[in-house]
């Protein structure tokens, strides 16, 4: 009622030299949709992740045609019609994306994440799910652990960063008392804003343990976040 729904869809389309792709497409409707657009996340295994960025973009512009009236269904029927004309646009212009840091587009857009989470009963898997996320998607920043603190700190583009977001509530990433697995319900969004000049730009994604809250604390300030490991970190501790 809150949050509004999320399902997924696959459907193998007939793309270029007769192969099949098969598209994994996850729809998350808002509460007000149609009236708003929904999030939309693509993966496939034949495509590259630059490609699929290409399709999700595609799909949220035809879904802009079609607000205020359900769209789900066109949207399926038109990128099994169109997705092999949306790959060869997207090797097309592929070369032609770096000029784009000419100006400041690109940084423009560089978003960061802290989020919050209450356990990891399968840590391992849970970690690696983690790393795999992030290398897709082009994010950079940490997974730390200080005691029972775990907290991840995301920086790249915000559509991305969403993205990352819908991936971590919608999939079965840990596993429950019984040993099931499970999605995650115990994440908080503790911040979500734009990086600024005085904050460091991380370069990789590192998983990371800390011994004391001085260490944690430490690696907030080398990036350039006091404030904010001020503001959102000591009442983990309590």
């Amino acid at each position: 009622e809150t949050h509004g729904i999320t399902f997924r869809i696959q459907i193998s389309v007939k793309e270029l030299l007769d192969t099949d792709v098969l598209l994994k497409l996850l729809f998350h409707l808002p509460v007000n949709y149609p009236s708003a657009l929904p999030d939309i996340s693509v993966n496939s295994d034949q495509l590259t992740r630059a490609q699929c960025m290409d399709v999700k973009d595609k799909l949220l512009e035809q879904a802009k045609q079609h607000l205020s009236e359900p769209m789900v269904h066109d949207l399926i029927l038109w990128i099994q019609e169109h997705l092999k004309y949306v790959i060869k646009q997207s090797a097309t212009v592929c070369s032609e994306k770096p000029t784009l840091s000419k100006g400041t587009s690109i940084e423009d857009g560089i978003w960061m994440l802290l989020l919050h989470l209450d356990h990891m009963r399968a840590k391992a898997k849970y970690v690696k799910t983690v790393e795999k996320w992030t290398s897709d998607l082009r994010l950079t920043g940490r997974l730390m652990f200080m005691g029972r603190i775990i907290l991840i700190l995301l920086q790249g583009d915000r559509s991305n960063i969403k993205e990352y977001l819908i991936l971590q509530k919608t999939s079965k990433v840990d596993v429950d008392s019984s040993g099931k697995k499970c999605k995650e319900k115990m994440i908080s969004v503790l911040c979500e804003t734009k990086v600024q000049p005085q904050h460091k730009r991380f370069q990789t994604f590192e998983v990371k343990e800390y011994s004391t809250q001085d260490e944690l604390q430490k690696e907030f300030e080398t990036a350039g976040l006091t404030t904010f490991f001020s503001e959102f970190v000591p009442p983990l501790l309590k």
